[in-house]
Parts: structure tokens; C-alpha cells; sequence
């Protein structure tokens, strides 16, 4: 086929594959007209990806191995419903050599590299020497057949110290140790080739001279089927965090052209060694003026949309396009690199709490809509993040003309953007993303590793601006709730002759905080805090979460985000602070009905009753009481009469608008007549 065809490449992909990764996968097929099957496990029923797709097969159960690394059940999926090629995104078996087999001898089509190709490049030693051949720069190191601890100790001696011991077969940061001396090797060779042994079921390894702060940077390559390969520029991944990136962007900062030119060469002089087809990365260590070869991976990248973002290419296009037989759709010196792109990682994990994962529904999703805004999730509002699986919920990228102003954009983005139902990394990105080292681009890989508690700064106290904003809002917000537009009506703590101040109490990062407020003459509101400190705080919101405040004279602005009726969070510095508080509301007019049938005016839990089936009440007496949204609820009578009938207990869960009671009217007799 020619660099002409432009219809599409297949009628029917599989993507094996779920999450961001496929939706964004199905993004493309739908643009081109090819039509898309998801496959789920039992976890993933009701995932984004099943819905968004044309078809979706449930290929088993929650646990990867029994559904998403299942390669005979992928297979006869796609054999059932004839899909013509399979996408394997990335993760799981898009690596995976045998998949590549299994999908070639059932007659379809890897969209990825050959198994061959994943079978060379999989193996650390096997990649090594084979780009020795090709005279890709390596770190000075050994990657032999000899694995005894007498060869390794002696190669580590001539290579010296520090060096870096890595599982011939991993990935990912297992079976990685860093020797400082002759002394610690044996004890470190023995740890890493036990979790070698336990992660890969191999424990050869490899030596290389431990480079102490390098840069990571990657390089994008395509090869077609008619041997034609080339580079999309490269990509800076040196903000890691254990081994996994965490911000990536395109093109490197500060990285010398000559060097960026020699590093694009060897990199495409590394696909050339094994005749790559399809996309891949090469993965260098930057070290001042040097760099050197770390690793090929075959297949699309988490951080390609950078890629995209600055040659303006669809690279799951190229690979549906290389993958049916068809050119590259263009040469080296057709394509162009515009501008600047970066990706922050999302994932619902606890920063604070060492980033354990988090799993939950997620109650709010909301990212900020710009031109120069891209974001690629796998879930929305409703969705659940399972414990199955990578918690990822998205990735967020930004483009500008150059660094400063995607960098600016970058943290604008952070700030507008809101999760809600479970915990997320969004304040460890913003905190990044406003480090001096990230904004110098002088970040190498293990930058983050060694400066994560000065990063984090877990203890740090929210500035005054953010209690104050957080007590004026909650105060407007009750004035805003209340019915009628009167002086009685209003909860602004109005009386003849003065305005009295409302209390509000409130938690902020976990620390309980008190004030009082009330309405200035001017319509500002007066804030005071239990040290009584007065502040006089105006707020005005465009209709977005961003807000603008004026605080006695001096002007905030920051992002506000209602996570629920009682709950809030306040992005200011760079920072998040989450913000609650308890009401106490009267519940009669909610849940009076002027019937004598009194019902729940929401859903909660039924926390006391005041009175007994028989007992005389009056009109506004308090018959019980609900805890519901974390407010107390007195639900009262709306006429005199007689409790006739209870329908409820004490801690029963009840739903809005349940029957509580039913008071009797004065006058009426046994069969309900006047």
C-alpha cells in the first residue's frame, strides 16, 4: 500500500486493553469508521470503555490474570465477533511475545512490533548487545552469559562503584539495586535476583556504572512494513517518583542540539537494528554531555499524547495505518515539531499516606475546557476505581507556544481541576508543577525520591486567606439557601435595630476552626475569628470554581470546589485544603406537608423520636430528629392533633420522602370524619 491510502485500515479492532488507554483508542477507530470491541472483566461491567465502544465481550473475572492477561480468551473474542487485528493499548500483554504469536496463528493482526522484535528488546542483556552492534551508546556495564557471583563481583569491580544491578528481564523498578561498594555487592546480588526471581521468573542480571542524577529522555519512533523508520523528537520523563513517571513533557528543556540530534540518530539507529514496525520508544540516561541507551519499549507510550500534541499527529492513526500494510503517512523531513506539551498523571492514590492506592466511586470529575487542554480518562463522574486494576483516572496535557507558558497553563489546569468520592494525586502534581527545580527543568530522575517530604510538606498550615474565604462562603451559601427575600427569612443573623453574628464552625485539613459572621452594610461579609481577628471578605465567582476575593483591601484569587452539600476544597498556592462543616438546619418547612403526614425531607438515618403513638402534639413541635449530609434534621408538625401512627425506629436508613408519622387532626373520629 502507498503513503495515498487514506480509507480505512480495518472494519473491526479488538482493543485488549481497558481504562484511558482504550477509550482513547476508540477515539481514533471512530474517526477513521472502523468499528471498536472493548473487553471487560466482571469488575469492569458498567466500565467507560465497554460503553463507549461499538461491542464489548466479557473475556472474565476481576483478577488481570483470569481476564486482561488471558490470551486464549482475548483471541477467541476477537476470533467471535471477527475483529481483523487486535490493539493491545499498553500494559498488560502488549509486550508480551507469546500474545503476539497467539494473534498471528489465529490469523489476525498485532497492532504492535513482531513477536521477534518483543522477544529481543524484552531482554535487557539480549537489547544490549545487539545495540553494541549498532553502536547505540551504552552505559559502561556487563550483560553476559557468565551469571556466577565470582564473574559478576569482578566485572563490578573493573566498572566501580556506585553501580546499578538490574533483572536482565524486568521492568518497572523490581530487581533494581544501587551498590555504593565491594562490600554490600553479594548481599545486594542475592535481594535483587530473589525479587527477579519472584517478578519475572528469571534472575539474570546486569551491571551498569550508576549515573547519580540523570536526565530521562525518550525518543518516539515509527517503522512501517516497507522498511522505512523514523523519529517524532523526544520526550523528558525525569520526573519519577520510584522508578514511575509522573509529569512528562516534549520537547526536552535545555538539552543541547547537537546532542538532541545524535540522541534522535541513535534512536532511530536502535529500530533500524531490528527492523522495528509500529511505534515504539527509545528510553536514554542523559548525563551532562553524553547519553546512553537504557531500553526499548514496543509499544505506544502513556505520555505519547505530548507527542501528538506538538507534531499535531494521531499516533494510534499511524499504528492502525502500519499495521494494515500501509507507508508511513510521512517522511523525516515532512514532519514538524511546534511548540511545547506536557502530561500530568492522575491517579487516585494518598500522597500522604506513602501514594497508596485509593478506590472508591468517584462522586465529581471535573477538568477545566480549553483549547490548549486535552484530557484522556477512562472514567467519569459515577464511575468506580477498582481495586483490581492501576488506579489512573486521567491524564491531563497542556500545550503552549513555548515551556513558560505550558507550564503556567499546566498549573492553572491543576488548580480548575476536580475529583471527588475518593482521594486523588492532583495537590502532589500542583506542588510539582510550582517546584523551582521542575520549573528550571534541572529535575533528574531520582530528584523527587530524594526531596519528597520537602515537597509534600505534609505539616504546613493553610495560609489565613484560606479559613477566611472558606467561613465567607459557607455563610454566603446559607444566606443564598434561605426561602423568602425578608430580614426574617435571611440567615444572616439580622434583628430589629442590629445584625447579629451567625457561628461557623469548620475543619480544615483535619484542624477544627471557628468563627462568626455577619453582613456589612456595604453587603460584604465581616469574618471573625476566634482570636477576634476581623476580616472583610468579598466574593465573586465568574460561574466556574474559579473565584476572586478581596480580603480587607488586598485581593486573593482561587480555584473553589464543592465536593458535596457539607464538603469544599480550596486551591490557593498551589495547595488543596479541604474544607467541612456541620449545620444544624430546621427541618419543618422541608418536611411539612399540611396534612398531618409527616415525611422525610431527605435521605438519612433516624437518630430519635420525641413522642408515642397517642400523644397530643401542637403545630411546629419537634416529633424527631435525622442526621443526613452530616446535618442534624428536626423534623416538626405541621398541625396540632394526635400522633396516630409511627412508621419508623431509631436508626432505621430511610429514603426521602418515607412516611415518618401521621398526626390525627382535632375533631375527626374513629373512621376519620368531622
Amino acid at each position: 500500500m502507498s503513503r495515498a491510502d487514506t480509507g480505512p485500515p480495518f472494519d473491526r479492532v479488538l482493543i485488549a486493553n481497558r481504562g484511558e488507554i482504550a477509550c482513547r483508542i476508540i477515539d481514533t477507530c471512530r474517526k477513521l469508521g472502523i468499528e471498536s470491541v472493548a473487553v471487560y472483566s466482571d469488575a469492569d461491567r458498567n466500565a467507560r470503555h465497554t460503553r463507549l465502544a461499538d461491542q464489548a465481550v466479557l473475556i472474565g473475572q476481576a483478577e488481570a490474570s483470569q481476564s486482561y492477561l488471558n490470551i486464549e480468551r482475548i483471541v477467541q473474542a476477537a476470533r467471535h465477533c471477527q475483529a481483523q487485528a487486535i490493539h493491545p493499548g499498553y500494559g498488560f500483554l502488549s509486550e508480551n511475545a507469546a500474545f503476539a504469536r497467539a494473534i498471528d496463528a489465529a490469523g489476525l493482526v498485532m497492532i504492535g512490533p513482531t513477536a521477534k522484535t518483543i522477544d529481543v528488546m524484552g531482554s535487557k542483556a539480549e537489547a544490549k548487545a545487539l545495540m553494541a552492534k549498532a553502536q547505540v551508546p551504552l552505559v559502561p556495564g556487563y550483560h553476559g552469559e557468565d551469571q556466577s557471583d565470582e564473574s559478576l563481583r569482578a566485572h563490578a569491580v573493573e566498572i566501580g562503584f556506585p553501580l546499578m544491578l538490574k533483572a536482565a528481564a524486568g521492568g518497572g523498578g523490581k530487581g533494581m539495586r544501587i551498590v555504593h561498594s565491594d562490600a554490600e555487592f553479594l548481599d545486594a546480588l542475592a535481594a535483587a535476583r530473589r525479587e527477579a526471581r519472584a517478578a519475572f521468573g528469571n534472575e539474570r542480571m546486569i551491571l551498569e556504572r550508576y549515573i547519580e542524577k540523570p536526565r530521562h529522555i525518550e525518543a518516539q519512533i515509527f517503522g512501517d512494513q516497507h522498511g522505512q523508520i523514523i523519529h517524532l523528537f523526544e520526550r523528558d520523563c525525569s520526573s519519577q517518583r520510584r522508578h514511575q513517571k509522573v509529569i512528562e513533557e516534549a520537547p526536552a528543556a535545555d538539552l543541547d542540539p547537537t546532542l538532541r540530534d545524535q540522541l534522535l540518530g541513535s534512536a532511530v539507529a536502535a529500530a533500524q537494528a531490528v527492523q522495528y514496525v509500529g511505534a515504539g520508544t527509545v528510553e536514554f540516561l542523559v548525563d551532562q554531555d553524553a547519553f546512553y541507551f537504557l531500553e526499548m519499549n514496543t509499544r505506544l507510550q502513556v505520555e505519547h499524547p505530548v507527542t501528538e500534541s506538538i507534531t499535531g499527529q494521531d499516533l494510534v492513526e499511524w499504528q492502525l495505518r502500519i499495521a494494515a500494510g500501509q507507508a508511513l503517512p510521512l517522511n523525516q523531513e515532512e514532519l514538524e515539531r511546534n511548540g511545547h506539551a506536557m502530561e500530568a498523571r492522575i491517579y487516585a492514590e494518598d500522597p500522604n499516606s506513602g501514594f497508596l492506592p485509593a478506590s472508591g466511586t468517584i462522586t465529581a470529575l471535573s477538568f477545566p475546557e480549553q483549547d490548549w487542554i486535552r484530557v484522556d480518562r477512562g472514567v467519569e463522574s459515577g464511575d468506580e476505581v477498582s481495586v483490581h486494576y492501576d488506579p489512573m483516572i486521567a491524564k491531563l496535557i497542556v500545550s503552549g507556544q513555548n515551556r513558560d507558558e505550558c507550564l503556567a497553563r499546566l498549573q492553572s489546569a491543576l488548580a480548575a481541576s476536580f475529583i471527588g468520592g475518593l482521594t486523588s494525586n492532583l495537590g502532589f502534581l500542583q506542588l510539582l508543577a510550582n517546584n523551582q527545580a521542575f520549573q528550571d527543568a534541572s529535575l533528574d530522575t531520582g530528584y523527587l525520591d530524594r526531596n519528597l517530604d520537602a515537597l509534600l510538606e505534609v505539616d504546613q498550615q493553610p495560609p489565613h486567606q484560606v479559613p477566611v474565604i472558606a467561613a465567607a462562603h459557607v455563610f454566603q451559601t446559607m444566606r443564598d439557601s434561605s426561602l423568602g427575600n425578608t430580614p426574617w427569612s435571611l440567615a444572616d443573623g439580622w434583628r430589629i435595630g442590629a445584625t447579629a453574628a451567625v457561628p461557623i464552625e469548620l475543619e480544615i485539613g483535619g484542624l477544627p476552626c471557628a468563627f462568626e459572621c455577619k453582613v456589612n452594610d456595604d453587603r460584604s461579609i465581616q469574618v471573625i475569628t476566634s482570636d477576634n481577628e476581623c476580616f472583610d471578605v468579598q466574593l465573586n465567582q465568574d460561574g466556574t470554581s474559579q473565584v476572586s476575593a478581596r480580603i480587607n483591601d488586598k485581593n486573593a484569587r482561587i480555584w473553589l470546589h464543592q465536593c458535596s452539600t457539607h464538603e469544599l476544597e480550596i486551591v490557593l498556592d498551589h495547595r488543596r485544603w479541604p474544607v467541612s462543616w456541620v449545620e444544624r438546619v430546621d427541618g419543618s418547612d422541608a418536611a411539612a406537608t399540611g396534612s398531618g403526614q409527616v415525611v422525610a425531607p431527605m435521605p438519612g438515618k433516624v437518630i430519635q423520636l420525641a413522642v408515642d403513638v397517642g400523644d397530643p402534639v401542637t403545630e411546629g413541635q419537634t416529633l424527631a430528629l435525622m442526621e443526613a449530609m452530616k446535618m442534624e434534621l428536626s423534623i416538626k408538625a405541621d398541625i396540632s392533633g394526635t400522633v396516630k401512627a409511627i412508621t419508623v425506629q431509631v436508626g432505621d436508613l430511610i429514603d426521602a420522602e418515607t412516611l415518618l408519622m401521621d398526626i390525627e387532626p382535632p375533631g375527626k373520629d374513629a373512621k376519620g370524619e368531622s
